[in-house]
């Protein structure tokens, strides 16, 4: 293991000079094109392997499980009720929308590092194929969980402080694979699996808590319309975006921090050894 303040340092010098928040922000545009699809077809999958109607209660106890300030519940019904009803045919076409995250991630991380490579979005599409196919497993999982959450969720301050705490373990569990796979398979330099595990696991934590952070921001009863001509709906479509662009930014940093673990630490003879070696 390298020690922590150079690695820290690194991480930062590979970011220098580049426009990590226009990277996250073109990133944010392909993943509002990819999440409904992607969310769609994880829940098709998933009641194919638990059923329409077992599926249908599950989201409804996920829904019970969010606050309902802003309409997420309501949200996440109208998901369910189309995932189950989505159809192979609806099914292989969404498949064409929810690949391109897998495009802005490989054109995001081929700018991170500064590569001139050919056809990047055919590359990053066929990579995310596996990410897409294991996505229903963490849908089943989520939906599995979902009554025990909502039961906390009805509780007092402290079941619903413990619901919290166990859905951000839960989502840094079920995240930290997803990441350490985007960040080996997607990135043109290919870092070790260890150095993807590492980094994915750092940012899956901070993403995980970054969702919890938005959950109770749900809970907060503002006006998201005031801002925007009392249109609540362009409102709350801008307060997701913003928070995915927030997300975003982890995975680009968790990326580079990914390309320094996997860089070859100083040996004694090196000139910055010392300066490795007192940090």
């Amino acid at each position: 293991m390298r020690p922590l303040r150079p690695v820290g340092r690194d991480v930062v010098r590979r970011l220098r000079g580049h426009d990590v928040a226009l990277y996250a922000a073109g990133l944010t545009f392909y993943g509002g094109i990819a999440v409904l699809p992607t969310g769609l077809l994880a829940v098709w999958v998933a009641g194919l392997v638990l059923g329409a109607e077992r599926t249908a209660r599950l989201g409804d106890s996920l829904a019970d499980a969010l606050p309902g300030a802003v309409g997420a519940p309501e949200t996440v019904r109208a998901v369910v009720d189309a995932g189950a009803s989505l159809g192979w045919v609806t099914a292989l076409v969404a498949l064409v929308p929810a690949s391109l995250y897998g495009e802005g991630l490989r054109r995001a991380f081929v700018r991170l590092d500064e590569e001139d490579e050919s056809h990047p979005g055919r590359r990053g599409r066929l990579g995310v194929l596996p990410l897409l196919a294991a996505t229903p497993l963490l849908a089943v999982v989520v939906l599995l969980c979902a009554p025990f959450f909502a039961a906390l969720a009805g509780g007092g301050v402290g079941s619903r402080a413990l619901g919290a705490y166990l859905a951000l373990c839960l989502g840094w569990v079920l995240l930290t694979g997803p990441v350490a796979y985007v960040y080996r398979v997607l990135s043109p330099k290919t870092p070790g699996w260890r150095a993807a595990l590492l980094a994915g696991s750092t940012a899956a934590a901070f993403v995980a808590g970054f969702l919890q952070g938005f959950v109770l921001f749900l809970a907060i009863p503002l006006d998201l319309g005031r801002p925007f001509g009392g249109f609540v709906a362009v409102g709350a479509c801008v307060a997701v975006v913003l928070w995915l662009w927030v997300l975003h930014l982890v995975v680009l940093v968790g990326y580079a921090l990914s390309r320094t673990l996997d860089a070859p630490a100083p040996t004694a003879g090196d000139p910055q050894a010392r300066l490795v070696l007192r940090g």
